[in-house]
């Protein structure tokens, strides 16, 4: 037997076999899974069985002196927002004005920032941020004195005759300003307005300057430009800044306590009142969770609506 006939019959090193031999081992292929171990169980521990929890709480019947008990009362629910759909309404209403509200603030700050701040980019972008150095609290507190009645704010408003137009609508009563929606939505637009501001100025920082250049070459007007070219791809910014702003909006209570009155309540003071006043905590779980669906129905429409592909 030649040695070309010993070499022709040895098994030759085929492509398939080289893959078998560089296929990872178990234990590396299970490290992602590894990693991601301590956030899921942060996130069952933190949120999975509390919504758990709180579902059952949502269906039981009883007090607090006798006990409750799951009893699969769904009742509750129907009760729930029949009783208090003027206080949802309300929150729906309060936080979309004040998301409306920090976009238009917003925008034209991100936009400065984007393109215009240049070596004070980050001098402004701490400012921005820095009221979250300061309790939530503290500044919610702090506009009841900013709207004071016989303020400098106030006095401005009822000079120009804005308290008019304000009363008219139902926002103000006469020249007061605290205790009415218009505080309300004062106070969620300020304190909710960083969560618009950085993801506008991230989706325009984002933006080719060389875009504006072509618009240009090509004779299109500013006002052209930003709306044909900025405004269509800072969109993702747009619709993530809405959420980030509509959903804890839509969900708070500090602001509505401490700047509205008994005709200002939201939803979150009436779940907030059933669970540490009334102590009716199945009312109150059924109340989080129709909040719940409510903010999920509203996102889910508008960020289809809106046709932003990240987001979807």
């Amino acid at each position: 037997m030649t040695t070309s006939t010993l070499v022709k019959d040895e098994p030759a090193a085929g492509p398939e076999s080289a893959p078998e031999a560089r296929k990872p081992s178990t234990r590396k292929r299970l490290v992602p899974y590894w990693l991601l171990l301590p956030g899921i169980i942060w996130l069952v521990v933190f949120f999975a069985l509390p919504m758990v929890y709180q579902a059952s709480t949502s269906v039981q019947t009883g007090s607090l002196e006798q006990g409750f008990q799951v009893t699969w009362h769904f009742q509750t629910y129907w009760d729930a927002f029949r009783e208090y759909w003027p206080q949802f309404l309300s929150s729906l209403l309060y936080a979309g004005f004040a998301t409306l509200l920090c976009l238009m603030l917003g925008y034209p700050l991100a936009y400065f920032i984007a393109f215009r701040a240049g070596r004070w980019r980050n001098i402004v972008l701490v400012l921005v941020i820095a009221p979250f150095f300061t309790s939530f609290l503290i500044r919610t507190l702090a506009w009841k004195t900013i709207l004071a009645d016989g303020g400098a704010v106030v006095g401005a408003l009822d000079a120009l005759h804005v308290l008019d137009v304000t009363s008219w609508l139902g926002w103000t009563e006469g020249n007061r300003v605290l205790a009415t929606p218009m505080a309300v939505v004062c106070g969620l637009t300020y304190n909710y307005l960083p969560f618009m501001i950085l993801p506008l100025y991230t989706s325009l920082e984002r933006i080719d300057g060389r875009l504006h250049e072509a618009a240009q070459d090509l004779y299109a007007s500013p006002a052209t430009t930003f709306r044909k070219v900025t405004f269509p791809l800072s969109m993702p910014g747009v619709v993530s800044g809405t959420l980030l702003t509509f959903i804890p909006a839509s969900g708070d209570y500090v602001n509505a306590e401490l700047l509205g009155s008994t005709d200002t309540k939201m939803v979150g003071n009436v779940i907030q009142s059933q669970f540490l006043r009334v102590l009716d905590y199945p009312t109150a779980a059924a109340l989080s969770f129709i909040l719940m669906a409510i903010v999920l129905l509203v996102v889910t429409f508008y960020i289809r609506r809106a046709g932003t592909e990240d987001l979807v």
